[in-house]
């Protein structure tokens, strides 16, 4: 079967969704927790609202957490709703877990589900080393050649980031088209550099304008959890980027900052990294775009102090939604 997508594939606003919860979800004894109604009607509202691309069961997603019916009812989900409403749109389902068997069996049901996209980290339990990692990246991608992977790189979730020389091999692999970036260092050129290419870097929706200033010929999308607050912001974003607005594309990275100052991923990421899963889906629910539901456990536990700067990063964001939806004067 031939691969679908390839890097050219990935480009614009691609959307990072969480797994919406029932009410219960956090109880510890919980199962069959996933709301699909909607999980349906959130992928829908992104494709009307023209997102590019979707991203789902990262950290956010919660793929930590979900049983495998879980998980296997909200792909399915997602994948009827994308075929329903725009069969082509690139759609990459997390598919990580610590075994890489059942990785392997994940990604088998997302094939035979008729998705040909995958989100993949890599085992984590024990960091790998370069060579692990790259003979696993390696052995999935001969398993599945139809598949399109985008890597997930968080080096938080992951014990390291991927290093620059492991991204030049990975990028001879052409399943490989897309990575999930954390943030913009002196690394990230030395990947872009890496990859020449042949694997879309996607920084945070953020940084995109000053990566695509640095790299203007392959910095051509952004990953944007925050679309799942409203993607307005970022589309308008894409558009100024696209056409060429400097002016117009420094604004809303400007606002888009403002809506995070309250948020913790902007003053301290590795303890942000120990909540990430209840602070987005807070900040989710406080701008009213999709009703994301209590996260489930072990992760659903989080300081106050910190919960509030989220629900104050949604209340900003749902007011950015606000002035984009406004015509200029």
């Amino acid at each position: 079967m031939v691969q679908k997508f390839g890097v050219d594939d990935v480009r614009g606003v691609v959307a990072v969704a969480p797994t919406p919860a029932l009410p219960g979800a956090a109880g510890l004894t919980a199962r069959d927790t996933v709301d699909l109604g909607e999980s349906d009607r959130m992928i829908r509202a992104l494709v009307a609202d023209g997102v590019d691309g979707i991203i789902t069961n990262g950290t956010l997603g919660e793929m930590a957490t979900l049983t495998l019916d879980e998980w296997k009812a909200f792909a399915a989900c997602v994948a009827d709703a994308v075929s329903d409403t725009a069969p082509d749109l690139p759609l990459f389902v997390g598919a990580t877990t610590p075994n890489t068997r059942d990785t392997l069996d994940r990604i088998r049901f997302l094939r035979d589900l008729g998705v040909r996209g995958v989100l993949l980290g890599r085992p984590m339990w024990s960091a790998l080393g370069a060579d692990a990692l790259l003979a696993f990246y390696r052995g999935v991608a001969d398993l599945f050649p139809e598949m399109a992977i985008v890597l997930y790189d968080n080096p938080e979730a992951f014990k390291g980031p991927i290093p620059s020389a492991v991204y030049a091999e990975l990028a001879k692999l052409p399943q490989i088209i897309g990575a999930k970036y954390i943030a913009i260092t002196p690394k990230f050129t030395a990947d872009v550099a890496a990859v020449g290419g042949r694997i879309r870097l996607l920084p945070l929706e953020s940084d995109w304008l000053a990566a695509h200033t640095l790299h203007p010929e392959t910095t051509l999308g952004c990953w944007s959890s925050s679309a799942l607050c409203g993607p307005r912001p970022v589309l308008a974003l894409r558009d100024a980027i696209r056409s060429g607005d400097v002016d117009a594309a420094r604004h809303l990275t400007h606002r888009i900052e403002w809506t995070y100052e309250p948020f913790l991923a902007r003053t301290n990421f590795p303890e942000f990294s120990k909540y990430n899963i209840s602070l987005e889906k807070l900040r989710f629910d406080e701008a009213g775009y999709v009703t994301a539901g209590p996260a489930r456990p072990p992760y659903h536990v989080v300081p106050e102090a910190y919960a509030e700067g989220a629900r104050e990063n949604g209340r900003r964001w749902r007011l950015l939604v606000g002035e984009v939806r406004r015509p200029a004067s």
